[in-house]
């Protein structure tokens, strides 16, 4: 019966687990739970192909328990009653250890019905979730849980198991395998930190290999064909999506345009063009702003440049964007100043409007012609001064020039105007 590589050559000990050290390393928490024998639930939260079933397997395994695995995608109430039914019987004398996987797909009732028998101990619960358990897991669950997050895999230690894979499978075929330069390394990469695919993709390629005598090659270029785009998680849905997007403003936020055209090319690989040109625009009013307004309608006509052509055309104005809002000059005065006022706003702070600020179709009522509101294009420096704020909020300072070139230009033409240092 066909068994798949990754199951074949799936971990039998914490030590062979990779790439989750902070976790599972030497005197790292979880190890050390493990180690215990008193396995708490436990919520593993973290993306596909890091370890979560693994490891669950792992824990069984050391600690004696009967372990019970449901995936919540497909499981239902009465699977969970099923298991219930044999605590306390010969099947399972110490209660069990229940992997439930992906229990973001659990509803609340669902969830619910573990409750009763997590809290008395008989069920001792390990759920998994690609999604962040935070939003997703009933909070009566995460109360009683306590959350691991597993990383993804880095590409040196992906190496690692696509070489170990590798090694396998030449004593298994008795072929010696001869890889061309790099193509381990770009498996070990291209799969996205997902050590499942990565084993899906060593076992293609030698199915696929050219036998040379007792070799089997194995190309670059079929290397990138058995993996071509699973590195890249972007699903709509998930947290890496978001992840992603707020990658990209952070970087060019923090003016870094290798990490802002990194991010930007991870957003248009995985199809996200339109996600990627509105965050873009986002950046342009939020982050770079007031110190080069212009940057505002120069990144919309890179969108739109983009939105007309399409990919692949569409990664030059995006790119440019993306370069030119990561080296220019940054300032949030603008939207901070209305966030404040917007505070104030919604806590009441209000007031009547000013009697010369009203517009005069009051005066038709009032019969009071004279408003004593003054014409600033009538004064040296078209500017007079006379109160905005309504009375309540007189003395209020929501706007704080930005140190950049042109809001401290703006300030020194204004203090000089007002008279103000």
């Amino acid at each position: 019966m066909y068994k798949p590589l990754a199951d074949l050559l799936r971990p039998q000990t914490l030590d062979d687990v990779f790439g989750q050290e902070h976790i599972l390393g030497k005197d790292a928490i979880l190890r050390r739970i493990v180690d215990s024998g008193n396995i708490p639930n436990m919520i593993f939260y973290g993306p596909s192909g890091t370890g979560k079933t693994t490891v669950a397997n792992i824990i069984a395994k050391q600690t004696n328990r009967t372990l019970y695995q449901l995936n919540a995608t497909t499981a239902s109430t009465a699977d969970i009653k099923n298991i219930v039914a044999q605590l306390d019987t010969f099947m399972a004398p110490n209660g069990v250890l229940l992997y439930l996987d992906e229990i973001q797909s659990f509803n609340k009732k669902q969830q619910q019905s573990l409750l009763e028998h997590i809290e008395n101990g008989k069920i001792t619960l390990i759920a998994s979730t690609t999604e962040n358990p935070y939003f997703y897991v009933f909070n009566a669950i995460l109360s009683r849980s306590t959350v691991f997050e597993f990383k993804q895999i880095s590409a040196e230690a992906a190496l690692q198991a696509v070489k170990r894979a590798v090694s396998f499978l030449e004593e298994r075929t008795a072929l010696k395998a001869k890889p061309a330069e790099g193509a381990l390394e770009y498996i070990a990469g291209a799969c996205g930190g997902d050590l499942r695919k990565a084993m899906n993709a060593v076992e293609v390629l030698f199915t696929a290999g050219r036998p040379d005598g007792q070799e089997l090659v194995l190309s670059l270029e079929d290397a990138k064909a058995v993996t071509q785009k699973s590195a890249m998680r972007a699903d709509r849905d998930g947290d890496n999506f978001y992840d992603l997007l707020s990658a990209l403003q952070k970087s060019i936020r923090g003016s870094d345009p290798d990490a802002a055209v990194h991010y930007l090319a991870r957003l248009l690989e995985a199809g996200q063009m339109q996600a990627a040109c509105r965050r873009l625009m986002v950046i342009a009013c939020e982050d770079v702003g007031l110190a080069y307004p212009m940057i505002i309608p120069i990144v919309k006509s890179c969108v739109d440049a983009a939105l007309m052509l399409g990919m692949p055309e569409a990664r030059i104005p995006l790119g440019d964007a993306a370069v030119l809002m990561a080296t220019s000059p940054k300032s949030n005065t603008g939207h901070i100043a209305l966030d404040a006022a917007l505070a104030d706003v919604q806590k009441g702070k209000t007031g009547d409007f000013p009697r010369h600020l009203q517009n005069v179709h009051v005066d038709t009522y009032t019969q009071e012609r004279e408003q004593g509101y003054q014409y600033p294009h009538n004064f040296p420096g078209r500017w007079v001064k006379q109160q905005y704020l309504p009375d309540e909020l007189v003395g209020t300072r929501y706007y704080t020039y930005g140190e950049n070139k042109l809001e401290q230009a703006a300030k020194q033409y204004w203090d000089a105007i007002k008279g103000e240092k």
